[in-house]
């Protein structure tokens, strides 16, 4: 019968005895830690527990080294079984006797039989396959060593070689994934050719699979020859009739239009699978390879197949296949590999793997165009092992093929070539030498600008970033949008020139802000899992389905905004970086972080205006405990805020929404507030609000705060220490020093633009003539600027009932006017509400005081581009 039959019968005939068992329980004074087959749940708990809990304990040291988490389950098993743990008195027979195996056992396999079916293929590259050749010739030659040495006679040769010659053949795809992912190679020139190489490499892998499988379970070769007959009819059959009434499914319940399966395709898919499963099963073939070929007719379209996995691979990578690498390590007995003989071939074994593999695929590229370093690194992950080979050893041992010491021997040389693929190729294809292969993980859809601002007009911008990572973020984005929407166009002005022909040739000449451009930069997270190496391959097709950027495009294109889109997929600790690099490669002039929380935050403080109104504060998080919000999610958002401040080389803008009021009631609901202290920042948010006051429907007030000494301050330092919280330093921006001389040369810029926008002129352009007259100018004197600008916020949003506040603000991280640091904390004292380091370091003093005080406008907080 076929395996997973086998294992059926089995758990039928532990739990035969269950049924007339009492139900006691520990009300009636049972024991639960009491290993008892009648009732094999709560042994199976207790083993499923132990191994999660040993395999997150490895994966917390190993995954700092780069380890796949296969090596902490084969190795967790290893512990667990009797090289290790089971040395202990009674603890090996009490957790994992015999006869109480067999629940794990059918779990595993089931397990088994959804992750092959969740694992995708593309296009392998031919010129690589040849590295699948020599490893299956050298090891069918080192198998006649370890045949002859170590093996009983009685097993057929020609067997045991084929397996020996699979198990050092085949490349693990799936822990080839996990590396890739994890050394941020997949969409580098050496994880593209890697991932299309192994999968050649592991399709041949599943193939070989199944007539070892075939010949082993068959009792003669023409039953052999039958069994793999049936497995070529029935594969015809999925492919063809069965896929095309799969297709038709998922199309007639509109699963393939949503991208997302409904309950009844969810349903019928978990059956095929299992019913592929039991089909190649009973004509003795391992029902894994059924659950491959049910996953090879999932469509792809419209993300349909990586909606699909994530519904399956958590339960899957997380208690079921975690299960059989445990297994496989629980049958590794390293008492037995107690020779100089067993340990040298153990060496041999691991050198022929390696060596046919590094060589047969490296010097395959190398002789194709690629450099040594990326050749070695290409043979260096075509060694890793994983999956298929572990399959193959567990039949293997089940079939009387592999005794316990040849099991443990080929166990312990997978462990130890996966574990060599991750520093290899970190030492031949370090981060300085990878070369990016652009449409892996990153797509776009692009629209023309036209021509670019002339040299008079560099200070409009007319190109922005703006980043969308999340779907909360989408009114933040729409709400500043709005404020870079064009007034309504006026009438296109006509001039005429004469070519190089003689001809007059009119020319179509377009006011500035009809070419405002916004490009939207979609992230998406790339994880470890299987979902997250789909998103990357099919970046194409996720961009043009992705409901964010329909979303913002569509709202672009009704407010008369070109709107272009790039989505890329890539870890959360790449997030600026590649912000970074896709605004220097776009030429944006500014890159825009949109940042809400998306829900009304839930204060300590009943009284505090901010509850009544809903205001939304991303920073709740950070200084009030609340009970329906993540209290570390403002706090990690603000660490990737300020690492892109960090690392940006163009302005950056962060809009801070606090909540908009949405009952419009006129031309006029848009009111900006600046308070102008000085700085490159400062003067960056001043000429910002006056492109932004080119929109007939945006007022502005800008208030210029001198500071005047007063010696009869008294500061009270105390009071203000108690009240800030001390957080985690986070990354910063990082500036020149700050002299006298860049001082003086800072305070006359401000002067300059100061005097220039507040000193009538008739040399003055229209539009910014336009946009000034709606604008209020004034200066204050302040002895404490923060206070009084917490003030004077106040009486703005007093004023702007009504409408939608905004206040802009330079962050001043760089070239201040002074150090606010001490009245911030005064500030902080006298309001009684402390806040985290973390609130100035990413909004700047002036922000962090408006937060802490309690003001409701939402913010825009600005930071000039750091010069070279």
């Amino acid at each position: 019968m076929g395996v997973l039959a086998d294992q059926v019968l089995d758990v039928r005939n532990a739990v035969v005895a269950r049924a007339a068992a009492e139900q006691a329980g520990v009300i009636s004074g049972a024991n639960p830690v009491t290993v008892d087959l009648t009732d094999p749940f709560k042994l199976w708990v207790i083993q499923v527990v132990i191994i999660l809990a040993m395999v997150q304990f490895l994966s917390l040291g190993l995954s700092r080294i780069r380890q796949p988490r296969v090596i902490s389950e084969v190795i967790g098993g290893v512990l667990l079984g009797p090289s290790v743990l089971g040395r202990i008195p009674h603890y090996y027979n009490k957790i994992w006797p015999t006869g109480g195996m067999a629940f794990l056992t059918l779990t595993s396999t089931i397990g088994l039989t959804f992750g092959s079916s969740s694992v995708t293929y593309g296009h392998p590259r031919p010129f690589l396959l040849a590295g699948l050749a020599v490893p299956l010739g050298m090891g069918a030659a080192v198998g006649v060593g370890v045949y002859r040495e170590f093996v009983n006679p009685s097993v057929n040769f020609g067997y045991f070689l084929l397996f020996t010659a699979v198990a050092i053949g085949i490349t693990a795809f799936p822990v080839l994934c996990r590396i890739l992912t994890e050394l941020k190679l997949l969409d580098t020139t050496v994880g593209v050719v890697t991932l299309s190489a192994g999968v050649g490499n592991d399709v041949v892998g599943w193939i070989l699979l199944a007539l070892t499988v075939a010949l082993v379970n068959a009792s003669t070769g023409l039953a052999a020859l039958y069994v793999l007959l049936a497995c070529a009819g029935y594969m015809i059959f999925l492919f063809y009739p069965v896929r095309m009434a799969y297709m038709w499914l998922v199309r007639r319940t509109g699963s393939l239009e949503q991208g997302s399966p409904t309950p009844l395709t969810m349903t019928l898919t978990l059956i095929m699978i299992m019913a592929s499963a039991f089909f190649t099963d009973i004509i003795g073939v391992h029902p894994i390879f059924g659950g491959f070929l049910a996953g090879l007719i999932i469509p792809h379209e419209n993300g349909y197949a990586i909606s699909l996995v994530e519904k399956l691979e958590d339960l899957v990578t997380i208690l079921l296949l975690p299960i059989y690498f445990t297994l496989s390590g629980l049958k590794t007995n390293l008492g037995l590999l107690n020779t100089g003989v067993t340990w040298g071939y153990i060496f041999i074994i691991c050198l022929v793997a390696f060596s046919s593999k590094f060589l047969a695929c490296g010097t395959t590229a190398f002789l194709t165009g690629y450099n040594w370093r990326e050749a070695g690194a290409i043979g260096s992950l075509m060694s890793c092992k994983g999956l298929v080979e572990l399959i193959v050893l567990n039949i293997g041992l089940s079939a009387g093929i592999l005794d316990s010491r040849t099991f443990s021997m080929f166990v312990l040389h997978a462990i130890i070539l996966t574990c060599m693929t991750t520093p290899l190729t970190i030492f031949f294809y370090p981060p300085k030498h990878q070369k990016q292969q652009g449409g892996t993980n990153t797509a776009k859809i692009d629209v023309e600008l036209g021509p670019r601002p002339s040299a008079s007009e560099d200070e409009i911008k007319t190109k922005f970033s703006m980043v969308l990572d999340k779907i909360e973020q989408l009114p933040a984005a729409m709400a500043l949008a709005q404020l870079l929407q064009p007034p309504a166009l006026s009438p296109p002005s006509y001039a005429s020139s004469v070519d190089e022909k003689g001809l007059d040739t009119p020319h179509i000449h377009t006011p500035w802000h009809s070419r405002t451009k916004i490009d939207a930069l979609r992230l998406i997270e790339l994880t470890n899992r299987a979902s997250g190496v789909l998103k990357s391959k099919e970046a194409d097709s996720l961009l043009h389905n992705d409901a964010i950027v329909s979303v913002f495009r569509t709202f672009g294109y009704l407010n008369r905004i070109l709107v272009s889109a790039a989505l890329s997929v890539v870890s959360y600790d790449d997030f600026p970086d590649v912000i970074a690099v896709h605004a220097a490669e776009s030429e944006s002039q500014m890159v825009i972080l949109p940042w809400s929380r998306g829900a009304t935050s839930v204060l300590d403080e009943p009284e505090e205006p901010r509850r009544a109104a809903g205001i939304r504060n991303p920073f709740d998080g950070i200084f009030h405990k609340t009970t329906t919000q993540d209290q570390t999610s403002s706090v990690v958002y603000s660490e990737f805020i300020r690492k892109v401040f960090l690392r940006s080389t163009t302005d950056v803008a962060l809009f801070v929404d606090r909540g908009l009021n949405l009952q419009y009631s006129g031309s006029t609901d848009q009111h900006l507030f600046l308070p102008f202290i000085g700085g490159p920042d400062d003067r960056l948010a001043l000429s910002f609000l006056v492109q932004l006051c080119a929109n007939a429907g945006v007022h502005a007030t800008v208030i210029r705060i001198r500071k005047i000494e007063n010696s009869t301050i008294i500061v009270n330092d105390t009071a203000a220490a108690n009240n800030t919280v001390i957080t985690m330093a986070g990354p910063d921006t990082v500036y020149g020093q700050h002299n006298t001389q860049t001082q003086l040369v800072s305070d006359t810029a401000d002067h300059i633009l100061w005097d220039r926008l507040t000193v009538p002129s008739s040399s003055r352009k229209e539009f910014v003539a336009e946009a000034l007259s709606r604008i209020t100018f004034s200066t204050q004197d302040a002895e404490e600027p923060l206070h009084r600008i917490v003030e004077l916020v106040d009486i703005e949003s007093r004023k702007a009932a009504g409408k939608n506040l905004v206040v802009m603000l330079g962050r001043s991280r760089r070239m201040a006017v002074e150090s606010h640091k001490k009245e911030l904390q005064r500030l902080i004292a006298n309001k009684g509400t402390p806040i985290g380091s973390s609130v100035s370091k990413t909004l700047g003093d002036v922000g962090a005081a408006l937060v802490a005080s309690g003001s409701s406008p939402s913010l825009l907080v600005l930071q000039a581009a750091i010069s070279s």
